[in-house]
């Protein structure tokens, strides 16, 4: 069983390395040698045609005097959001098939790396996050006084009605403050201004194909990023339904991802050399 298991977990990857290639093999056919703005507003894309457009228009050209440009992953799907994306002038890198956020967010963090941005704020392509706000996130990164800021919807209005996810929300964030020593509020929120140099370090460290939020928040406090927070406006999605499945299913695999990543980093902690005194 274990040996059918390996074969079967070896097809997979070896699928998934193949699209991804695929996809960039596109993209540099498209646009050649990158040399990306020094902010990148990066957004992962899964059959969202009817909102990409009005995201991709909101994101402002400047934020804290650095030109921003938009970059879009599409995560696969049957609908025009490629063509939508591509035909805005956004940059876009589109995979065959669909292969999760957590892989899309992987591949986009390192054409940021690789095209020399020195900032990436992600936000998400349903309409939820507020691209006006783009530069609130930005500015302690520019500023030098953090490496991570996090949206918080707790410390802004969130003005969606699940009651059940804005409890998820407190759960969450209580959770990971007892794992982390952290004290944030929202830590489950997509909308996050980066340094580039971090997401460099972690960048080889992430495993999640979905769900990878809470991975990438907790690898970057468990190896000494400054992880900050910024009030937002969470609003409900433009149009469409959640991709993230049922508030049951949606929870369980958030709280399993955010346990493995803490063992994990845990382990790896103790297994890094002690520094030469």
């Amino acid at each position: 069983m274990t040996r059918r298991v390996d074969r079967e977990q070896r097809r997979v990857e070896g699928l998934e390395r193949f699209a991804i290639d695929e996809a960039r093999r596109d993209f540099h056919a498209r646009y050649g040698v990158l040399n990306l703005a020094p902010v990148v507003a990066l957004i992962c894309a899964y059959e969202e045609a009817d909102n990409i457009g009005d995201v991709l228009k909101a994101v402002p050209d400047e934020a804290c005097g650095l030109p921003v440009s938009p970059l879009v992953i599409v995560d696969g799907g049957e609908d025009a959001t490629a063509e939508i994306a591509l035909g805005l002038g956004a940059m876009t890198c589109v995979f065959p098939a669909n292969l999760g956020h957590g892989v899309a967010l992987k591949v986009g963090y390192r054409l940021c790396i690789e095209g020399g941005a020195r900032y990436v704020v992600t936000l998400d392509a349903d309409g939820q996050n507020d691209p006006a706000e783009l530069a609130d996130l930005l500015a302690p990164v520019v500023e030098g006084t953090a490496d991570f800021v996090v949206a918080s919807r707790r410390l802004g209005v969130d003005q969606t009605k699940d009651q059940v996810r804005r409890t998820g929300v407190v759960v969450f964030a209580w959770l990971m403050n007892r794992l982390t020593g952290s004290q944030l509020t929202d830590t489950s929120n997509g909308y996050r201004a980066l340094r580039v140099e971090l997401l460099a370090d972690v960048v080889d460290r992430l495993e999640q194909r979905q769900y990878q939020t809470a991975e990438l928040l907790i690898t970057a406090i468990s190896r000494g990023w400054r992880v900050t927070e910024a009030p937002t406006v969470w609003r409900p999605r433009a149009s469409g339904v959640s991709k993230k499945g049922s508030n049951l299913f949606f929870g369980f695999r958030y709280a399993s991802v955010v346990l493995a990543t803490w063992r994990r980093e845990r382990r790896g902690r103790a297994q890094r050399p002690a520094a030469a005194s």
